[in-house]
């Protein structure tokens, strides 16, 4: 009847609805199908179509709503993530494993990665080998025409030593991804060596999960959109030394930003 008040005629009863949100903050990625199946064997009976309308009340129709709650939740420390949590807000943010690391000082933890930028006429293809403080989020970058451990270790003794040196600090851990430029055995590879004689620890992220990285993943996007993107439409580079001048001056902005 007209001026009627109540619950919508469609509308799942209350412990049902908490029933759809419990699960879905344990396991966001699974689908209305599923959750109506897991929750029958519970002896909650619920259609896809009622989870669906329980999402749509609670902004949660997408897979990336689900996840933006299971992460808000845990920031707000209301939940502990069991392993399954914490690999699927891993792999839909590389900046979730970064807030997980408590880093209290500089040189702390410095993030390294190589970047391929693109191929230039006349040069070929170009790398960044990029370097970033988790702490001060300084970063260094250098290119080259090749991704090999002489490169990386180059930047480091070249650029970032001494920069640390020269403000009395030094670096304790290096965190790279498991590409052959970093790693190889201790006794040979080149880049292990280096950090061995600088006394410097040598922490990897996980083997293809390059995310875990989230430090140096979140800064290379910031360089492609702001930097390499823009400057690859309006500026015609016939050497890698004109690329270089024009990223110092990127980086030097980039590291006086607060972040």
């Amino acid at each position: 009847m007209p001026g009627c008040k109540g619950a919508h005629p469609n509308r799942v009863a209350l412990e049902i609805e908490q029933a759809i949100l419990d699960y879905s903050l344990t396991r966001p990625t699974h689908g209305p199908l599923w959750v109506a199946q897991v929750l029958a064997l519970q002896g909650i009976n619920v259609s896809p179509g009622g989870v669906r309308g329980v999402w749509q009340r609670h902004d949660l129709l997408s897979k990336h709503d689900r996840l933006l709650r299971l992460e808000k939740t845990h920031r707000e420390q209301t939940i502990e993530l069991n392993d399954e949590q914490i690999r699927l807000l891993e792999r839909f943010s590389p900046e979730f494993r970064e807030r997980q690391i408590e880093i209290h000082y500089t040189g702390k933890l410095v993030a390294v990665d190589t970047f391929f930028v693109g191929a230039l006429k006349g040069v070929g293809k170009v790398y960044l080998q990029t370097v970033l403080d988790c702490y001060s989020r300084h970063a260094w970058g250098r290119l080259y025409t090749s991704k090999l451990p002489v490169t990386s270790v180059h930047v480091l003794n070249e650029t970032v030593l001494p920069f640390f040196e020269a403000h009395e600090a030094r670096v304790y851990t290096i965190l790279s991804d498991n590409g052959r430029e970093f790693c190889g055995r201790p006794d040979h590879h080149p880049y292990e060596l280096f950090l061995q004689l600088e006394g410097i620890e040598h922490r990897t992220t996980k083997v293809r999960r390059p995310q875990s990285n989230g430090f140096i993943e979140r800064l290379h996007r910031t360089l492609l959109d702001e930097h390499f993107r823009i400057k690859g439409r309006t500026t015609w580079y016939e050497s890698v030394e004109q690329m270089q001048t024009d990223l110092d001056s990127y980086l030097e902005h980039y590291t006086k930003r607060p972040h």
